[in-house]
């Protein structure tokens, strides 16, 4: 069964030992889904019934092309005005509930696995007109233009409607592609990677791209500039440009990953 795994609010009770995983360094940031509580959480002007746990967002010398949500909307809750930046372009996954989208005044609803991509520019609103809370990741980034490339147009679709593309010779690594990869008016992509038991990255990836990784799924060692650690569902890893990463999949679920990369563009000097 499919399922979308999101910050478990809450807080642990005193008896718990402040002892924890999370970890903060030069190269990487990795979030574990145990920290992320209802005390680090943040409202957002122009949300209604809404709190965020934001993730990533840009930093000197570190990751500095997105910001990354989790947002939790009420019964009720939503926005007229989600973006406060004009030329911010957006995508939206949902982990559980239901969406009631407009992007344009053109309306959609986007269920558990549900996927948007809004280019910048485009006015939209996000509502939830359900009875149960409304659980999504919310990944922001400055769209980079292109003289003679138009703006990509906005996209909704799923994650049951998109087919996995197996990487070259092997059955147990496959990407859910939900735009283009060679479509240049795209300067970045939001992927699902999944793996199933017993999968891997079989080289350390060393590369220019910037990345956040949600994990949604599953369980997994995975390498982090120098470092192996045990990931898990909700734990959220953070990688500047060049830090080394691997991966190995362990359980018996298949382990599945929210991804962001910047692509597409010369960087700036």
């Amino acid at each position: 069964m499919t399922t979308y795994a999101f910050p478990p609010g809450g807080l642990p009770p005193q008896s718990q030992s402040p002892v924890g995983r999370a970890i903060f360094t030069e190269a990487y940031a990795f979030l574990p889904a145990g920290t992320m509580r209802d005390i680090v959480t943040s409202v957002l002007p122009g949300w209604r019934n809404t709190r965020a746990w934001i993730l990533a967002r840009p930093m000197s010398g570190f990751a500095e092309s997105f910001a990354q949500y989790a947002v939790e909307v009420a019964p009720g809750g939503g926005s007229e005005t989600p973006e406060p930046d004009t030329g911010a372009e957006a995508v939206l996954f949902v982990a559980e509930g239901r969406m009631d989208l407009s992007i344009n005044g053109e309306p959609h609803i986007l269920d558990p696995g549900g996927y948007a991509y809004i280019p910048a520019s485009r006015s939209w609103q996000v509502s939830n007109m359900s009875d149960k809370p409304l659980k999504f990741h919310w990944i922001r980034k400055r769209y980079e233009a292109v003289t003679g490339l138009r703006y990509p147009d906005p996209l909704v679709t799923s994650d049951a409607a998109v087919a996995p593309l197996p990487m070259p010779d092997t059955d147990l690594w496959a990407t859910t592609r939900f735009v283009d990869p060679d479509d240049l008016g795209h300067d970045m992509h939001v992927n699902i990677v999944t793996f199933q038991p017993g999968g891997r990255i079989p080289f350390a990836e060393t590369h220019v791209m910037e990345h956040g990784l949600y994990v949604l799924q599953g369980t997994a060692r995975y390498l982090l500039n120098t470092d192996w650690v045990e990931v898990g569902p909700g734990d959220f890893m953070w990688l500047r440009a060049f830090c080394p990463q691997a991966c190995e999949a362990t359980g018996d679920e298949p382990f599945r990953y929210l991804l962001y990369k910047d692509v597409n563009r010369h960087p700036e000097l």
